[in-house]
């Protein structure tokens, strides 16, 4: 078993509203409903969304939208991204888990194919890490075996996974995608603005 840990529990200070609830599609699906598909086509049976800053508002779409997910809450968002893993894997690790496959929530356009290639990867070699790469980029979604876990929980808040990444880079696999979906943080008005234009939206429409 490989669950999903979406990661939406940011204050999105960049952005200036909930990045989990933008929508990204013409009909309104929001970044968090994207993500949730696109996980679930892709083989995954369970995913968690770890909530903290508007976890009120999340929960509200996730529960209007139908999305099959458990959440986690992390109550001190603040201390980082790496703190939102943290309170994920004490959900998470049970037995029969393998690994965790963790994807931001600012990343919803990540291509399915993407997603089942990093899961297909990890079953072949049981990799420490899995992750997308391209000409000489890293992305996510990000794989972490069981084995780190510990690892994970005992990581210094201020330099969050990259340390553990960092330490296991020779162990790690790197996956070629061409898939920009894997690559692209959608965190500023900016960002978002391009995004909503290559997909022939305008701004704001829901």
């Amino acid at each position: 078993m490989i669950p999903a840990i979406i990661l939406a529990a940011g204050a999105s200070s960049r952005m200036g509203r909930p990045k989990a609830l933008l929508p990204i599609a013409a009909d309104g699906t929001t970044f968090l409903e994207r993500l949730v598909r696109t996980l679930r086509a892709a083989g995954v049976d369970d995913v968690i969304v770890v909530v903290g800053y508007d976890a009120d508002l999340i929960r509200g779409v996730i529960e209007s939208a139908g999305l099959a997910v458990r959440t986690a809450e992390n109550q001190d968002p603040a201390r980082g991204q790496i703190s939102s893993l943290m309170a994920a894997l004490e959900i998470a690790d049970r037995p029969g888990v393998q690994a965790v496959l963790v994807a931001p929530v600012d990343q919803p356009v990540v291509a399915v194919d993407t997603v089942r290639r990093l899961l297909d990867a990890y079953q072949r070699t049981r990799a420490p890490i899995v992750r997308p790469a391209h000409e000489g980029r890293h992305g996510h979604p990000v794989v972490f075996d069981r084995s780190l876990f510990d690892e994970l929980r005992r990581a210094d808040l201020s330099a969050g996974a990259r340390e553990v990444i960092q330490r296991h880079r020779s162990e790690a696999i790197d996956v070629t995608v061409d898939d920009e979906g894997a690559f692209l943080d959608i965190d500023t008005p900016e960002a978002y603005e391009r995004v909503l234009r290559d997909r022939g939206l305008v701004s704001g429409e829901r």
